[in-house]
Formats: structure tokens, sequence, C-alpha cells
């Protein structure tokens, strides 16, 4: 089987197998577009072991530096001195520059993977209008929420990788 095909049939049912499990109460509300977030990522830094390594770590320093900013956004006062848009430019130019500043680090160095974090779970913190819960505990944090569904979509990504290479040794 060509290589494409392969691909369209591993990543199709193991997708679709992924979305059926994290919107089931198994999956406990973790985040599946941001596994699939982190499957890309995972074929985005080379694939295999190294690829997973490589992406699954630069997504979560990019979840951390994204909930740092968060935190910095909502739970510091400058939004109040400076007003939110002024407030919020100033955290995430710092810590979207401490972020890249990270990716001199080896195993950081894929600045894709890491913004993929970043953006990430920003996003969950906006769109379900919490950004001040980066610190609870638990999967209603959007850090916690994120880098577990990362964690797994770049498992996703090894598994289809496997079942990719089964299929197109015929």
């Amino acid at each position: 089987m060509d290589l494409i095909t392969a691909l369209a049939i591993s990543i199709g049912v193991l997708g679709g197998l992924a979305t059926f499990l994290f919107l089931s109460p198994v999956g406990m509300g973790l985040s599946i577009w941001a596994a699939f977030i982190a499957w890309g990522s995972f074929y985005h830094c080379g694939g295999k072991v190294a690829g997973f390594q490589t992406s699954v770590l630069a997504n979560l320093w990019g979840v951390l530096w994204g909930a740092l900013t968060l935190a910095a956004v909502s739970k510091t006062g400058g939004a109040d001195a400076l007003g939110l848009p002024a407030w919020a430019g100033i955290c995430v130019a710092v810590g979207v520059g401490l972020m890249i500043l990270g990716s001199k680090l080896p195993r950081l160095s894929s600045i894709p993977a890491a913004v993929y974090g970043y953006a990430a779970v920003v996003a969950l913190a906006l769109l379900t209008n919490a950004p001040g819960s980066v610190g609870v505990p638990g999967l209603e944090n959007p850090a916690i929420n994120v880098a577990l569904s990362m964690i797994i979509g770049g498992a996703l990504g090894l598994l289809s990788e496997h079942v990719v290479g089964l299929l197109t040794k015929s």
C-alpha cells in the first residue's frame, strides 16, 4: 500500500476512535482538538521516538509559557493599571519571547511545536472564559487539560506511524 493511503487509513481510523473516546466519559473532558494539534506536531517534528520526544517536550514548554502568560495577565493587577489590551500585549511579548529563547536548548528546539502548545492553552482558556483558572488543580485548568491532551496526541502520532509501517510493508 502506498504511504498516503496508509496514512489516510491509519490517521482516519485512529482519529475517529480517539474522537469517540475523548467525547465519551472516558475522555474526562480532555480536548480532542489539542490532541490533533499534537498529533500533527509529532509528524512536523519528524516522527519516530525522537519526533515524539521533541514534539511533546516543546508542546509542554509552550503550554507552560501560555499558562504563565495567562497567570500574569489575570492575576497580577497589571490590567487594572494599564488596561487589559496593553497589559496582555506586554505579557504576551515577554512570555512568547522567553518561550522562544528556550529553543536554544536542543530538547526544546521546535519553535512551532512550542507555539502549538502556547496557542492551545490560551485558546482553551479564552474560549471557556477561564484565563484565571490556570492555578486550579484538575482538568478545568486549561494548562493541565491541554498538556494531557497533547501528550495523548503525541502518543497517537507514534501509534499511527506504527500502523502506517505495518500497512506499507506489504
